[in-house]
């Protein structure tokens, strides 16, 4: 049996898959990525899970838990930012869950941060449910739901589910579609960026193909799923071929057709780069390379800037202020994130290939993703202005907590590049020398083998297949020795994979802070929001929860004490009612019976009556009571303390005033 030579078999500081071994910093220096990377996506897997709730209910008309004389013609809502509204938008339930809206839902004087819808005429008595579920101009659901009643609180209300958010299953791939989506961006734009003005190989084409395969296919799946993740519907909403019809009529369904045909005229450039263009730069002939270079150069263009334009109109960018600007800011900072990321793959898939690739290539590259850099930072900060609007919102914000995450993995990434350039100022050009010696022999013991069987002129005798195998390998492990030594030929280029490797593993994480970010309320929405908030809370009537003693005398000595009443908050809507009775010493008291009900007489409304609940001695309670408005309120409390020993007293309450 015929052995490699030592050049071969015994290669120099070799790890356990004959790859050579990392030195203490590498080592390190992975570990800490990795540790990063693992820590990050599982900050990620918790922080993008909330319901991102762009658009905030701000009004509502009849308002939350009010109480109307006559029913209205309609109910109108008003949100901090434009919605998109579909079918069944707005729903209104009696209080026997029946539906009671007339006609689809519509904007109010053409403002699209409105939703009204008409009621049936002719309505009874009794607490009716507004059930409501929209979509941010931004693509994101939100919903929610409110009461109010006519005439007077009815004891029965229709029951809507507190989370009418997306069906878990189908947001959680709708999430995966959309970091599939920016990842396939990244590395088409990158890798076609690369293959053009650096250097292309079939490492470059893989990555860059399989980018084109991974962006259809995340845009296939969040064109199926955007109907069930908006209507809350479960996974079979898929087959809903009506409901993808609703959803092709919407800015975010335009958005994703139109990067899947957009993605057809890129699956054509990518046969030109990497067929005719690729060919005729093989054949060294400038003029003919040129031919096609400007035509690639300027429709690579044209298809990337549209790529990135589709999510500029659908996101965060169309909407909010300036969004005439923000939308062309928006598509250089993404076509940047690509140029910079895609192609920062394309160099390590290039260079774990052991493909040879010169000095002035990843020099080449390197000037460009410094480009690039500098562009992110221009339109990041004018992007970080926009969406956060104040320092407060910077830490006070889910959004400017994330941003802030984002910056800290921008300055790691760039702190990996600058050793990164500093390793590509020391490569050398061109890969280790020629054919080695193992190459010759493997190579020569080859041919010996295949003509050994014709010698003498006779039939051929059948090969070894014992000694075919052992060739096999050893032509096998010759290939391996030269692409590693290709990889790792010499100190400089060496270094250079392991710190670009470091660079794309802090790349995919910050792939993935971007995706939430965009999937996260800006912080200036955030506080805008807050601030309506605010001030619907300031229009409102507030004040203390009121407590009265009354004292109480049902005529035995044993029937003599005190009441203790109390309502909180005090506000129309819902409040929480508390009774205890305690006799002359001040000790809880029961009693047979305690009942307590509320009159308007200005508005001739009531009595009102309270169902109390015995909680325990001396306290009675009820949990939930409606009161539909403010006014001085008259309150009865009756007391009775045997089957024929009772009293019934009377105070005046000032709610809501």
């Amino acid at each position: 049996m015929t052995s490699l030579p030592p050049s071969v078999t015994a290669r120099r500081a070799t790890g356990p898959a004959g790859r050579p071994a990392l030195g203490p910093t590498a080592r390190r220096l992975l570990s800490i990525c990795g540790a990063l990377l693992t820590a990050l996506l599982c900050a990620l897997s918790v922080g993008a899970s909330p319901a991102s709730a762009h658009a905030a209910l701000t009004a509502t008309d009849p308002a939350d838990g009010a109480v109307v004389e006559t029913a209205p013609s309609q109910v109108r809502l008003t949100f901090s930012e434009g919605v998109l509204l579909s079918r069944d938008s707005v729903r209104v339930l009696d209080p026997n869950g029946k539906r009671v809206d007339t006609g689809g839902p519509a904007h109010v004087g053409g403002r699209s941060s409105t939703a009204a819808v008409g009621l049936h005429s002719g309505l009874p008595d009794g607490t009716f449910t507004v059930a409501w579920k929209v979509v941010s101009e931004d693509s994101h659901p939100v919903a929610g739901a409110f009461t109010f009643s006519i005439g007077a609180p009815s004891k029965t209300k229709a029951k809507v589910p507190s989370d009418a958010g997306p069906d878990t299953a189908v947001e959680t791939l709708y999430d995966i579609g959309r970091y599939a989506a920016y990842g396939g961006f990244a590395a088409l734009v990158g890798g076609c960026v690369f293959a053009g003005l650096c250097r292309s190989s079939r490492p470059v084409q893989k990555l860059t193909v399989g980018g084109w395969v991974t962006l259809f296919s995340a845009t296939l799946l969040l064109l199926l799923l955007r109907g069930p993740y908006t209507d809350g519907k479960g996974i079979g909403g898929v087959l809903d071929l009506g409901g993808l019809g609703d959803v092709l009529s919407t800015k975010p369904g335009a958005a994703l057709l139109s990067r899947l045909l957009l993605l057809g005229a890129a699956a054509v450039f990518l046969a030109v780069l990497f067929g005719s263009y690729a060919r005729r730069a093989a054949d060294g002939d400038p003029r003919r390379r040129q031919d096609l270079a400007f035509g690639l150069a300027f429709g690579g263009t044209v298809v990337s800037v549209g790529l990135a334009a589709t999510w500029a109109m659908a996101e965060h960018a169309s909407v909010g202020i300036q969004s005439a600007l923000a939308m062309p800011v928006d598509v250089v900072h993404m076509l940047a994130v690509g140029v910079w990321l895609g192609g920062l793959g394309a160099l390590v898939a290039t260079l774990r290939a052991g493909e040879p690739i010169e000095r002035a290539a990843v020099r080449r590259f390197s000037r460009l993703a410094f480009g690039s850099v500098v562009t992110l930072v221009l339109t990041g900060v004018y992007q970080s202005w926009r969406q956060v609007g104040s320092w407060s919102a910077l830490t006070g914000t889910d959004y400017g907590r994330w941003l802030l995450v984002k910056i800290g993995l921008v300055g790691v990434l760039l702190a990996i590049a600058a050793v990164s350039r500093r390793w590509t100022a020391r490569l050398a050009d061109g890969p280790a020398e020629a054919t080695d010696e193992a190459t010759a022999q493997v190579n020569e013991e080859s041919e010996e083998e295949g003509g050994s069987g014709e010698s003498g002129g006779t039939a051929a005798e059948p090969a070894d297949p014992v000694r075919t195998a052992q060739l096999a390998r050893q032509k096998a492990a010759v290939a391996k020795a030269t692409t590693l030594r290709r990889r790792y030929g010499d100190l400089a280029r060496g270094s250079l994979y392991r710190s670009v490797v470091a660079e794309a593993i802090v790349a995919v994480v910050l792939l993935a802070v971007a995706t939430v970010l965009s999937g996260t309320q800006p912080g200036r929405a955030a506080s805008a929001g807050a601030k309506a908030s605010g001030a619907i809370a300031e229009s409102t009537p507030s004040v203390d929860p009121i407590s009265v003693e009354i004292p109480y005398d049902t005529g035995p000595k044993s029937g003599r004490g005190k009441a203790v009443f109390m309502l909180d908050p005090a506000l129309p809507g819902d409040n929480l009612v508390h009774v205890f009775l305690f006799d002359r010493a001040d000790r809880p008291v029961d009693a047979e019976e305690v009942k307590v009900s509320l009159t308007l007489p200005k508005k001739n409304l009531g009595p009102l009556p309270v169902t109390l609940e015995h909680l325990s001695a001396g306290h009675w309670s009820a949990k939930s009571f409606q009161l539909p408005m403010g006014g001085t309120w008259r309150l009865s409390l009756t007391v009775r303390t045997s089957d024929i020993d009772q009293v019934t007293e009377t105070r005046n309450l000032k709610i809501g005033q």
